[in-house]
């Protein structure tokens, strides 16, 4: 019988989605819970799983149309209920869990007991490097783009059938490998190139084009930002020599113990929750004339994107030691820049994290994400000549801005808290081992 696919709510405030891509056409054969159509809102991008199998019968709206939530976009004659069937986060596969997070250090030390529990269970091998692999089109797709050997790959579905699970949770080192035969070619997995800028070809002295969905979702939350929030920006130099040097000394080990690149964003993230902590203004939201303060820190990372930034959140912050803080930034970060988020992953921040220093830029003035209170924004980390006991010493320094709503933080309250960052970052003394 017939199946409707509706535009699913994509966040509460979400009103509308725009179609970017279908990945089936009318006829085609799909499998319930493979993918089936992508679209693009303020929050973020996903791909849509089919809610029932059967062939695609029809097409309701075009690519980049936009069009409102629960709107029938498609139909599936398949073996189903007769009855509209709504396609969000629910129906699409869960993400790959992270381990239990580890104690949280106390400040200003963070000192921090990291104790790692070895994997014993082995699943069942997916099959040996030669033989056929078995895995539904998305598996391979993800494959494909992240150059992987499927024959390399542990599947846990039936008869070793590998899951897009399977997948994910090996993209980030977290399933052994198959190392039979000895002949065969390591692995490589390299993210995705990212350029920002566009390509314009012009056909007179100007040229129009189109904003993207994406972009012109953004542009609409930032112009509301501005309008909601009494922006004020305050802008701290902290000396990162002593991160930049556990870096230099640690990255090595620390990615053969953990299979993670060690970066400085896991730092910055320890240092803004202990910082948090002391002042729990920069955790809330306003509600009219009420202030609204939020127990659990849900720590958000943007992300840059081909086409936008997206903003995933680290839920329960406060609860995650560095290792668990490295693990999750990696975790999003990976899978924002493939599409593989849920909404529940971009929804529910309550503190933005950006790092324009990544690009080069010294220091900004980030705008806020609505409904939240504050931003920190990370400049890039260079040798510079500053004083130090009145003599002239070369050392690693940033830049650190944070941007926040006067109307309900003082800007010595602001300067409290970054005085509090800082210290933290110039005295770090948590292990990262």
């Amino acid at each position: 019988m017939p199946t409707n696919v509706v535009m699913p709510q994509m966040g509460e405030s979400v009103a509308e989605g725009t179609i970017v891509k279908w990945l089936k056409k009318p006829g085609d054969h799909i499998e319930r819970d493979e993918p089936l159509f992508e679209i693009t809102t303020d929050k973020v991008d996903a791909e849509i799983p089919s809610p029932a199998a059967g062939v695609l019968t029809k097409i309701l709206a075009a690519e980049n149309e936009t069009v409102a939530v629960n709107t029938v976009v498609a139909i599936i004659d398949g073996q189903g209920p007769a009855e509209a069937t709504k396609v969000g986060p629910k129906n699409q596969q869960a993400p790959v869990q992270e381990p239990e997070p580890e104690p949280t250090p106390q400040p200003p030390t963070l000192p921090a007991t990291l104790e790692v529990t070895p994997v014993s269970a082995t699943p069942p091998i997916a099959a040996r490097v030669g033989e056929k692999v078995r895995s539904s089109p998305l598996v391979r797709r993800i494959a494909r783009e992240h150059n992987v050997d499927l024959a390399r790959v542990r599947g846990t579905g039936l008869g070793g059938r590998v899951s897009k699970k399977d997948i994910l949770r090996f993209l980030e080192g977290r399933t052994p490998v198959v190392t039979e035969p000895q002949t065969a070619k390591p692995v490589v997995v390299k993210p995705p190139a990212t350029s920002l800028g566009q390509t314009v070809t012009f056909t007179g002295p100007t040229q129009l084009a189109a904003m993207t969905p994406q972009r012109r979702l953004i542009a609409e939350h930032m112009i509301a930002s501005k309008k909601t929030s009494a922006h004020v920006t305050t802008v701290f130099e902290v000396d990162m020599t002593g991160i930049v040097q556990t870096r230099e000394e640690m990255g090595a080990e620390f990615e053969r113990s953990h299979g993670l690149k060690l970066t400085y964003t896991p730092f910055i993230a320890r240092a803004a929750v202990e910082a948090i902590k002391q002042f729990p203004v920069f955790n809330s939201s306003i509600e009219g004339t009420n202030i609204i303060y939020k127990q659990a820190i849900n720590l958000g990372i943007a992300v840059a994107l081909e086409t936008g930034l997206v903003v995933p959140v680290i839920k329960h912050a406060e609860d995650k030691n560095f290792l668990g803080m490295a693990r999750a930034v990696q975790d999003l970060a990976s899978r924002a820049r493939s599409k593989h988020l849920n909404v529940e992953e971009v929804q529910e921040g309550t503190f933005t994290i950006t790092n324009p220093g990544i690009f080069g830029s010294l220091f900004g003035t980030p705008i806020i994400n609505q409904p939240q209170v504050a931003i920190l924004g990370v400049g890039v980390i260079e040798k510079r000549p500053v004083i130090r006991d009145d003599a002239i010493a070369i050392r690693s320094m940033a830049y650190l801005m944070l941007t926040f709503d006067h109307r309900i933080i003082d800007g010595a309250v602001a300067d409290q808290f970054m005085a509090y960052l800082k210290h933290c970052l110039e005295n770090w003394q948590e292990p990262v081992i």
